[in-house]
Formats: C-alpha cells, structure tokens, sequence
C-alpha cells in the first residue's frame, strides 16, 4: 500500500487571485513582511499496488484526468510506503 501526497499549484505564468486576497488580508493583519502568497491545493491517496512504479502511474493519471487541469496547474507527487490501514 503507497500514500500519495499530491500537491496542485497554479503555474508561475497564471494569475492567483486567492493568493492575492490571501496577501492583502495577511497585510491588513500586520503581517507585512509576507512578500506573496500562492495558493494551490493538496490531496492524499492510498493506493494499493505491488510497486513504486505502479502508484506513481495511477496518482499521476489521476492528476492528468481529475485533479489538476493541464492548461493552468502543475503537480507534485511524493509517494510512501504505508501498512494497510483497517478499514
């Protein structure tokens, strides 16, 4: 069994609207030395698979159909072997 941890993130060419509603609060907040906010998002998957290999195939086809949209966002996939966990 393989956890993946997937991160999405908008790339650098793209506008991020949240991250600037997100700086402009943090700066109202006093917290003026925050230079730029980005924001994305974050996901776990358990996989079960029989290696490395094969749960990085299935989390990154899950990125490239579901999770991240190819036009705007890049991802990032670190995978760790887990015991499986009851259900």
């Amino acid at each position: 069994m393989y956890k993946a941890k997937i991160t999405v993130t908008l790339r650098p060419s793209i506008l991020d609207p949240q991250g600037k509603a997100v700086h402009h609060a943090l700066g109202s907040l006093g917290y003026s030395g925050v230079e730029r906010v980005r924001m994305g998002k974050f996901a776990e998957m358990w996989i079960n698979a029989d290696s490395d290999e094969a749960a990085e195939k299935v989390a990154r086809e899950a990125c490239e159909k579901l999770l991240a949209n190819p036009v705007m966002e890049d991802f990032e996939i670190t995978l760790e072997e887990v015991a499986q966990e009851p259900a």
